[in-house]
């Protein structure tokens, strides 16, 4: 069943209407001087996860039969976007895009600075480590123990060693003693099984540091697959992030003598991937009456290194919040939770403060899409299952939490099911497509958004044969919503935040390795109008995008009936 009005955002504080900031107030749209818009909904379908890439056996995109797909990626009106590195706000064009940054551009319709490159501009300008927040943790640390949480690998979505490397660096320059590493195995965003190679290069830094200074003992602490512990979002598996909790702050877990260890016993025991593998603790002195390396206790500080807000924001919460009731924070033998000196690499949610404390500035996006069209009275509604619900809910809006006008808005969200998403590759697509369906026909909205996850929650698997089904869910789905808007005469959008399910698996030699991260890939933009004749044109055709994801919004704009404002990315289309 839909949950109607952000319920698990409400459940989690997120629920602050943004009528309240009088800004608004002053945005408005200018008619388009020759297009009034169509007389039905314009609808956005954000296929998560489905670029554009040769065709061949590891694209599972082409490898489906996706006959609606196919008419609407070869028709007149369709050209292709940028959707990772400088388009999408990220450092360079080795960046791959991500969910978050991707909904940031649709929705914002010009590029803002991301938490990638804000935390390595702020790391090499030094700015990072003269605030306040940096200089407490170090205090905590000088007298305790500093403890640093985060993914880890070189993914780039949501953290990177290498800014993990310069914490630890100018801790211990900063006269940090004791450093506990907590690190969340990726494969995700990284190859499925890479989780060793990152843990010798980590064990390596943390020797030079050792080395160079008495008494210094900086190590890893404890872990786990990042779709195990810790890192869940939006309220989707509050138990994964209580086991996170336990074996970072209490050492629950599997008793290991190193990071090492741990893995190479998981890779005997299973054929999963990194971000699935079991949470451990490592034990000084194993089997000698020995004790976690590195527990939180009374005093100690910790920082959440990940600078991408989304799988954030639960265990800054679990940390910070005195209210707080997902599950029961106290120890195994019944002592209180620590009480700590808490920061994120960033501020995750603005509206609710989460977390209170963190070390850069996050992006100030303003002026979004779904702000001026609230300013001008047009109805819409934004609809996906949890696991991308915030996606065209927060991000989308600025990373803003709750309605920008309650009254015009409907958020929906399909709970998603707590399981793993190769098992289920239709995810909730079909619900999500009827239930916008319903909210076209009810001739209540003039604009409406959704997400299908299943291209990139699937995809990141690296289960080929899962993958191709859910792209073919989506285009039975997809041709359920074309049929809708031409009865409505509407207009509809295709489109994808990044890559994944386009490339699958790499190829060596012979042998394939599963592909379980984002891709460079640019990503369809195609446009559905069954009253089209002629009066607009798609710009930017091949060969290489011309436009990225942030030329959306002005689009949206111009198929409404409106000119985008001046300072908004141009429109894909002209007249």
């Amino acid at each position: 069943m839909a949950r109607r009005n952000y319920l698990t955002l409400a459940a989690a504080g997120w629920g602050r209407s943004m009528s309240a900031y009088p800004e608004r107030m002053s945005l408005s749209l200018s008619k388009h001087p020759s297009f009034s818009g169509r007389p039905g909904p314009v609808l956005v379908v954000v296929a998560d996860g489905v670029g554009v890439a040769p065709p061949g056996a590891s694209n599972a995109v082409t490898e489906a039969v996706t006959p609606t797909l196919d008419l609407l990626t070869s028709g007149e009106l369709y050209t292709e976007l940028a959707a990772h590195g400088p388009a999408v706000g990220l450092p360079t064009d080795d960046d791959m895009g991500n969910s978050e940054v991707g909904h940031n551009a649709l929705g914002a319709g010009r590029i803002f600075e991301q938490g990638a490159k804000l935390v390595n501009k702020a790391m090499a300008d030094g700015s990072i480590f003269q605030t306040d927040v940096w200089r407490e943790a170090v205090d905590h640390g000088r007298i305790g123990t500093l403890h640093l949480i985060g993914l880890h690998s070189d993914g780039g979505v949501h953290s990177t060693n290498e800014q993990l490397y310069q914490l630890l660096h100018r801790a211990a320059d900063d006269g940090v003693t004791s450093c506990a590493v907590h690190l969340l195995h990726d494969g995700r965003d990284v190859p499925a099984r890479s989780a060793l190679g990152y843990i010798e290069a980590t064990e390596a830094v943390l020797a030079e540091i050792n080395g160079a200074g008495d008494g210094r003992d900086f190590r890893i602490a404890s872990g786990g697959g990042r779709m195990r512990i810790t890192m869940d979002r939006y309220g989707a598996d509050w138990p994964m992030v209580e086991r996170g909790y336990r074996t970072h702050v209490f050492g629950e877990g599997r008793r290991v003598a190193s990071a090492t260890e741990a893995v190479e016993t998981m890779y005997g025991e299973t054929d999963r991937g990194d971000q699935y593998l079991g949470e451990f603790v490592v034990e000084r002195n194993l089997g000698d009456g020995g004790e976690p390396a590195g527990t939180i206790v009374d005093g100690d500080a910790v920082i959440f290194f990940n600078f991408r807000g989304d799988r954030a924001i639960e265990i800054s919460q679990a940390f910070e919040d005195d209210h707080f009731d997902h599950f029961d924070r106290t120890g195994p033998d019944g002592e209180s939770r620590p009480n700590v000196f808490y920061a994120g690499m960033l501020q995750y949610d603005g509206d609710l403060e989460v977390p209170t404390q963190y070390l850069v500035n996050p992006p100030a996006i303003d002026r979004t899409m779904g702000e001026f069209l609230c300013a001008e009275g047009v109805t819409s509604f934004a609809i996906s299952e949890t696991q991308k619900f915030g996606h065209v809910t927060y991000f989308w809006n600025g990373n803003k939490s709750g309605y920008i006008e309650e009254a015009l808005e409907t958020y929906i969200e399909i709970p998603s099911d707590n399981v793993e998403f190769d098992t289920t590759p239709a995810m909730k697509v079909r619900e999500i497509t009827d239930e916008t369906i319903d909210l076209l026909r009810s001739g209540e909205y003039r604009f409406g958004r959704l997400n299908f996850p299943s291209g990139d929650m699937v995809g990141h698997t690296g289960h080929l044969p899962a993958t191709v089904e859910a792209m073919e869910i989506i285009d039975e789905s997809m041709a359920k919503l074309v049929e809708v808007i031409d009865e409505l005469d509407g207009v509809l959008i295709y489109t994808a935040d990044h890559g994944n399910a386009d490339i699958m698996f790499t190829e060596s030699d012979g042998v394939r390795s599963p592909k379980t991260s984002h891709t460079l890939s640019p990503v369809p933009f195609a446009i559905h109008d069954p009253n089209y004749d002629g009066e607009y044109h798609v710009t930017g055709a091949a060969p290489g995008p011309a436009h990225g994801l942030a030329n959306v919004a002005a689009t949206v704009f111009n198929l409404l009936g409106y000119e985008a404002p001046d300072d908004y990315l141009p429109s894909i289309i002209n007249f």
